[in-house]
């Protein structure tokens, strides 16, 4: 997958050391109720759309310009869904820690199609036919379909869909 000059230049200081990045990710929705996904071209996995916020940018614009660039899919952003922080250690060993920021979006335009590198397809889906995803991506799609605010890990709580140790 690519990555930005950014975290490039960052990795040029650390190497393969933690980094906290913020990201976004998007828990989009057509007009038929159908949720939007992406398989990883780096791990194969279904997913939900997401991406690095670049320096300077707003996240709602961030998770706008991140399902256009994999999905060819016009977002509208509906609320704020989430906010979590989530490990990930790349198959190069790069370890980083994403607070995430996730979105509840609603489809304007476009047509689903595999837009860039980072993606070997994308779909539609209804919630009851999902292909097989972990608890990260179950877990910002309950949430944002479920609730009515932003949810977080509450203060000493985890929660195993994030990957980290108990508070």
């Amino acid at each position: 997958m690519p990555i930005s000059e950014y975290v490039a230049n960052l990795r040029s200081h650390v190497g393969n050391s933690l980094l906290m990045l913020p990201s976004v990710s998007a828990v989009v929705v057509n007009e038929r109720g159908e949720l939007l996904l992406g398989q990883r071209s780096d791990n194969s996995r279904w997913s939900l759309i997401a991406g690095a916020i670049d320096p300077g940018e707003q996240p709602a614009d961030a998770v706008v310009r991140e399902v256009y660039e994999e999905a060819g899919i016009h977002v509208a952003v509906e609320r704020l869904a989430g906010a979590a922080l989530h490990p990930v250690v790349y198959p190069n060993g790069d370890e980083c820690q994403y607070l995430n920021l996730w979105f509840h979006c609603r489809a304007i335009g476009g047509t689903a199609r595999v837009n860039d590198d980072e993606s070997l397809a994308v779909g539609w889906f209804s919630r009851g036919a999902l292909p097989p995803v972990d608890e990260w991506v179950r877990l910002r799609i309950d949430e944002t379909l479920d609730g009515d605010s932003a949810w977080f890990a509450r203060p000493g709580t985890a929660h195993p869909a994030l990957g980290l140790l108990d508070a």
